[in-house]
């Protein structure tokens, strides 16, 4: 006959599991590619990734505002990432994503970027001095195994960036 676990032992050992999922997830970090750069997020901010579905273009907007999505009833703008750093545009295609950033934040803002890359380590990337140059967005940069440079996104403070916010020519 199966050991009957008492519900106390039954929470104690769920709790145990959920704090160990919590600090599994904290170490993790989401890799995109947008035009030729590699990018991070926390998983917290990272949203939702879906496939690039049809965008209804926005006139007189600028040329890396791409135009509005409509997910399940709900409109985002869309981003190109690439373009809106001033590099090449992302191309519309079945590797493309969305990446929905702004839901976690009051905006529902989404990037489109070239190809997801997956989950990273945290632990196994290297601290590496920033461009001196980079928004406050971007500050921070690292190094994985392989030597390639990996950007850190702070989706708060790209969706607090007026230029970011701001789509009008």
């Amino acid at each position: 006959m199966a050991k009957k676990a008492s519900l106390r032992e039954f929470q104690a050992h769920l709790a145990k599991r959920l704090a160990g999922a919590s600090e599994q997830s904290a170490a993790g970090l989401l890799g995109v590619q947008a035009g030729s750069e590699y990018w991070l997020l926390s998983l917290s901010d990272s949203g939702e990734i879906i496939p690039l579905p049809p965008l209804t273009s926005v006139p007189l907007a600028k040329p890396w505002f791409v135009g509005i999505a409509n997910i399940r009833g709900n409109l985002y703008s869309v981003a190109d990432f690439s373009a809106f750093q001033g590099k090449e545009a992302t191309p519309q295609n079945s590797g493309s994503r969305l990446l929905l950033i702004g839901t976690r934040h009051g905006n529902n803002a989404a990037l489109l970027v070239t190809r997801m890359l997956g989950l990273r380590n945290a632990d196994s990337l290297t601290p590496v001095p920033a461009d001196p140059d980079a928004p406050p967005w971007a500050d921070k940069a690292y190094v994985d195994n392989d030597a390639r440079r990996w950007k850190m996104l702070n989706v708060h403070y790209l969706l607090a960036d007026e230029t970011f916010m701001d789509i009008g020519v």
